[in-house]
C-alpha cells in the first residue's frame, strides 16, 4: 500500500476496521476486501463515511471504481477471486444483497450486480461520529434476524421441482435452471421411469444433488474440474447412465461434447446414454447440424416425442 496516497490508504484502514467490527474474519477485512467494501459505498478517499451510498454495482463495475478512485488495478481474472472470496461472504453475512432490481435474474446475467443493505449502510454513515458505537450496537443485534429475513426472501424465488422418487428440490432461479426443471419433471417421467436422479447441475449450485456413492459403485469417479452434464439419471433395471445437457448457455451434444463426457465417464460399467434438451424447437434448430450422431435431442415444447440421431435403434447406448 505504500505506493497509494495517504488519504487513500488511511481510507483503506478505516474500511478494515469497519469489516472487523461488523464480524467480517481475516480474508473479509484484507486489503481487497476493503476496496470493494468502497466501492459499494461509492465512498473515494476525500468523502466523509456520511457520504457513504450504496448503488447497484456488478464486479466489473467494483474494479473499475476500484481502479479509478484508489489507483489499485486488478487484472480481470481478478473478478473471480473478488466474486468467490469477498462478495460471497458479504452476501452470506447480509452485508450486501445480490440483484434487488431483479432478484430472479439468471446468475450467468452480464447484468448481475451487488447492493450494500440498507441496515450496513446506515451504520457505516455514522462511522467516525459519536454515534458510531450505538449504531453497530444496534446492527449486530439486528443481525441475526436480518439474516433469516432476508434468506427466507431468498428461498422464495427458488425454483421448486418434484424429482422422480416424488420428493422435494428447489434450484435457483433464471440460467438454465427453467429448462433443467422441465428435464426432471417432463422427460424423466416419460423416458427415464423408474430412474434415479444421481446428479442435478444447478445453475447456482452445481453440487447441490450429487449422488457420488452411486456413481462411484458405477465405476465412475468424477474429477471435479472436469464438466459435468446438466442432469444425470441412471436406470438400474437396464443399467443405463443418461447423461442430459441442458442447451442454454452452451452447446449440445456435439462431437467433441459426446467425446468429453465418454472420457469423463469412461470408466462407468453402465451404458452411456446421451441427450441435448432445448427448451423448444426453434432454439434446436439452431444446433441441429452440430449435433452428434448416436445421440437423442428432446424439446420441452413437445415433452411426448424424441429425436434420434441414429436410426439403429431408440434410447439407449452404443458400443
Amino acid at each position: 500500500m505504500n505506493s497509494l496516497a495517504d488519504d487513500s490508504y488511511d481510507r483503506i484502514q478505516d474500511a478494515r476496521l469497519i469489516l472487523e467490527a461488523l464480524g467480517m474474519d481475516a480474508e473479509r477485512s484484507n486489503e481487497r476486501s476493503a476496496l470493494v467494501f468502497l466501492a459499494l459505498a461509492n465512498l473515494t478517499p476525500k468523502q466523509s463515511w456520511r457520504e457513504a451510498d450504496n448503488p447497484l454495482l456488478g464486479t466489473r463495475a467494483i474494479m473499475n471504481f476500484i481502479r479509478d478512485e484508489y489507483g489499485k488495478a486488478y487484472a480481470p481474472n481478478t473478478r473471480e477471486t473478488i466474486r468467490r472470496f469477498t462478495l460471497h461472504q458479504f452476501v452470506e453475512a447480509h452485508l450486501t444483497v445480490q440483484n434487488p432490481d431483479d432478484p430472479a435474474r439468471p446468475v450467468n446475467s452480464p447484468k448481475w450486480n451487488y447492493q450494500l443493505t440498507a441496515e450496513a449502510l446506515e451504520t457505516v454513515r455514522a462511522y467516525d461520529t459519536d454515534k458510531w458505537d450505538t449504531a453497530l450496537d444496534s446492527y449486530l443485534e439486528k443481525l441475526p434476524g436480518l439474516l433469516v429475513r432476508y434468506q427466507a426472501e431468498r428461498e422464495m424465488i427458488r425454483i421448486p421441482l418434484i424429482l422422480p422418487n416424488g420428493s422435494t428440490f428447489t434450484l435457483t432461479p433464471g440460467g438454465q435452471n427453467v429448462l433443467l426443471k422441465a428435464m426432471i419433471e417432463e422427460f424423466c417421467p416419460r423416458f427415464t421411469p423408474d430412474g434415479t436422479v444421481l446428479y442435478i447441475g444447478d445453475a447456482g449450485s452445481k453440487w447441490t444433488l450429487f449422488e457420488q456413492s452411486t456413481l462411484t459403485s458405477l465405476g465412475v469417479t468424477v474429477d471435479m474440474r472436469g464438466k459435468m452434464p446438466d442432469l444425470i439419471v441412471h436406470l438400474p433395471n437396464v443399467n443405463w447412465l443418461v447423461l442430459l445437457e441442458a442447451v442454454t448457455s452452451h452447446g449440445p451434444v456435439d462431437s467433441k461434447r459426446r467425446n468429453e463426457l465418454a472420457e469423463l465417464f469412461c470408466n462407468s460399467t453402465a451404458g452411456l446414454v446421451y441427450v441435448s434438451c432445448f427448451q423448444d424447437r426453434s432454439e434446436y434448430r439452431k444446433y441441429a447440424e452440430k449435433i452428434a450422431w448416436e445421440t437423442e435431442v428432446w424439446c420441452a415444447d413437445n415433452p411426448t416425442h424424441m429425436i434420434h440421431y441414429n436410426g439403429s435403434r431408440f434410447l439407449g447406448p452404443y458400443q
